[in-house]
C-alpha cells in the first residue's frame, strides 16, 4: 500500500498588534487558516474602533482594560471568523499586565488575578490558546537597521554593546528570583488555564542572554524549558518555539530542542524565521537564509506528528512593504507552505 499523505501543520498569520479589514483578507487571500494577535490593547484607537466597526454595540467610554473581557474576546474571535479564518492563539498579554508578577513587585498578586480572569474569558470566547513570556524587559535589539541581502532592512543583536546598556528602569533581578516568581505565577494559573481549556505557551528569551539590565532572563536554553515543563506537567502547557530565538545559541542546540519538546508533544505552535550567526552577535534573516534550516524544521515536525501551527514571525522589511511587512510576510508564508506540501508527498510521488 502507499504511503499516505501526512495531515499538514496549519500556516497562520501572525505579528499582529491591530488587525484591519484588510488584514484578514490578505491573510486569507495568501492561504492561511488562521491569524494570531500580538499583546492586543483593547483600549487604542485602533482596536476600539475595529471592534466597532462590526459590532456597533461596543462602542462608548471603556474603563482602562487590566483583565480581557469574554465579550471583547468574542468579538474579536467572531471578526475574524467572518474571513474563514480561526482565531488561533492570543501571543501574550501586554508587559504593563504581567511586570509585576515576573519582577516579585507590590501589586504581582493583583495582576496574577487578573490573568485568571482573562484565561477565563478566553474559555468562554473559545479561543485555545494564549502564548506568553517571562521576559520583564521585553525583546532586545542594538540594530535595527543592519542591511540583509538586497539591502533589506533586518534587526540584530551585539552582546558587547547590549552589556553596556543600564536604563535604571528595572529592579535587580538574580536568576533564582526569576525562577522563584515564574514557578508561584504557573502554580496559580495552570489550573485555570486547564479548567478553561486553554493552553499556556512559553516563549523563549530574546535573546537568549544570562543577564541584560541587570534583570536574570531565565528561558535561554533547552535545559530550562525541561525545567519548566517538569514542573508544569500538563498537556495545558508548553511551548511556543521559536527556531529564531533558540537558533541565536545555534543551529545545532535548536534542532536537539526541537526535536526533544516536539517528540514528547510539548510545542504548541512554532515561529519559524532565521538568523545570521550566532550569541555574541547575530542578524535576523530571511527564512531560506542563515543558520535555520526550514525543510529540517519542518520535516521534524511532521515526524513527531505535531498537530499545531506555524508562522513566520519576524521577517526582514523589503523594498516598498508596509510596517507589518505584507510582501515579505507573503514571501515567508508561501515558503513555508511550499516545503510542507513537498513533505508531505508520498514517497516517490511526482506531482
Amino acid at each position: 500500500m502507499p504511503d499516505q499523505p501526512r495531515c499538514l501543520p496549519r500556516i497562520v498569520a501572525g505579528q499582529f498588534r491591530e488587525l484591519s479589514q484588510a488584514d484578514l483578507a490578505f491573510a486569507r487571500q495568501i492561504g492561511c487558516s488562521g491569524v494570531t494577535v500580538n499583546k492586543p490593547d483593547f483600549d487604542s484607537p485602533a482596536w476600539i474602533a475595529f471592534l466597532n466597526k462590526e459590532f456597533t454595540a461596543a462602542s462608548g467610554p471603556r474603563a482602562p482594560t487590566r483583565r480581557w473581557s469574554a465579550l471583547d474576546l468574542a468579538q474579536l474571535r467572531a471578526a475574524v471568523e467572518a474571513h474563514g479564518l480561526a482565531l488561533s492563539c492570543i501571543e501574550g498579554v501586554p508587559r504593563n499586565l504581567l511586570d509585576k508578577a515576573m519582577l516579585g513587585l507590590p501589586g504581582a498578586e493583583e495582576q496574577i488575578e487578573d490573568f485568571k480572569a482573562t484565561l477565563r474569558a478566553m474559555g468562554q470566547a473559545g479561543i485555545p490558546v494564549l502564548g506568553y513570556n517571562w521576559i520583564p524587559d521585553g525583546v532586545w535589539r542594538t540594530a535595527k537597521a543592519a542591511h540583509g541581502r538586497g539591502g533589506a532592512l533586518v534587526t540584530g543583536y551585539d552582546d558587547a554593546v547590549g552589556q553596556r546598556v543600564a536604563t535604571g528602569g528595572l529592579p535587580t533581578r538574580s536568576e533564582a528570583q526569576i525562577w522563584a516568581n515564574w514557578e508561584q505565577f504557573i502554580a496559580e494559573v495552570l489550573p485555570v488555564a486547564e479548567a478553561a481549556g486553554v493552553r499556556l505557551s512559553l516563549h523563549p528569551d530574546d535573546p537568549p542572554v544570562p543577564v541584560l539590565d541587570g534583570v536574570a532572563r531565565i528561558f535561554r536554553s533547552e535545559a530550562a524549558f525541561a525545567r519548566a515543563m517538569a514542573f508544569a506537567d500538563s498537556p495545558y502547557h508548553g511551548l511556543a518555539f521559536c527556531t529564531g530565538a533558540f537558533g541565536q545559541i545555534g543551529a545545532a542546540p535548536m534542532m536537539a530542542a526541537l526535536r526533544r519538546f516536539a517528540r514528547a508533544g510539548r510545542i504548541h505552535y512554532v515561529h519559524l524565521r532565521s538568523v545570521h550567526g550566532a550569541l555574541p552577535r547575530f542578524e535576523e534573516a530571511f527564512i531560506d537564509e542563515g543558520s535555520v534550516d526550514p525543510v529540517a524544521v519542518l520535516r521534524e515536525l511532521l515526524e513527531a506528528g505535531f498537530d499545531g501551527f506555524v508562522i513566520d514571525d519576524h521577517v526582514p522589511h523589503v523594498e516598498g512593504d508596509t510596517v507589518w511587512g505584507h510582501r515579505s510576510r507573503a514571501y515567508a508564508t508561501g515558503y513555508i507552505a511550499g516545503v510542507l506540501r513537498t513533505l508531505s508527498q508520498p514517497q516517490g510521488a511526482t506531482g
